[in-house]
């Protein structure tokens, strides 16, 4: 009887997943509208190519290339029209980087300005580890040379008595 149901669910769990799937991959794939593409193939590879090196500043993770937010299809049809107006494509991601700062871009260079931006995590988990370290170090774990300090005289005579006691029981 088992056998039977797990037939009956297989389709089902793969129906799902394939509805997963295309859900996934379609804002994607439908992100640039016919009305934006150019007519020329090979200019439309170069724009396509620039969209995807452009960050969408509403949706931050994703290119402009794979954003619906409007603003990615101003920039866009923007980096379509400085392609027209007969830009490079360095030209042209330079034009936006100008007016947005670099943020647009998915992947910022390395500047005096960003380095805190770039370091200041590893540099935040290294004073955390520290800290942690110093806060938790158990209290007897103290340096082999603090641990071997010399009894006094009295000390010995004590510590004498007190097994001598020990012995005597």
């Amino acid at each position: 009887m088992r056998l039977k149901q797990g037939r009956a669910i297989a389709p089902v769990l793969r129906g799902a997943a394939l509805a997963v799937t295309v859900g996934l991959a379609a804002p994607a794939a439908f992100a640039v509208t016919p009305d934006e593409m150019l007519k020329d193939p090979a200019m439309e590879a170069r724009a396509r190519e620039i969209s995807q090196v452009l960050r969408c500043v509403v949706c931050q993770n994703q290119s402009i290339d794979d954003s619906n937010a409007p603003l990615a299809q101003d920039l866009r049809i923007l980096v379509r029209d400085r392609l027209k107006a007969g830009d490079s494509n360095a030209a042209a991601i330079d034009f936006i980087v100008e007016r947005y700062g670099n943020f647009v871009l998915l992947k910022p260079p390395m500047q005096t300005n960003t380095l805190l931006l770039w370091f200041g995590p590893a540099i935040f988990l290294l004073i955390a580890g520290f800290a942690f370290m110093r806060f938790f170090r158990k209290p007897g774990t103290a340096p082999a040379a603090e641990r071997t300090a010399e009894l006094t005289a009295d000390e010995r005579r004590r510590v004498e008595a007190l097994m001598n006691e020990g012995n005597a029981s």
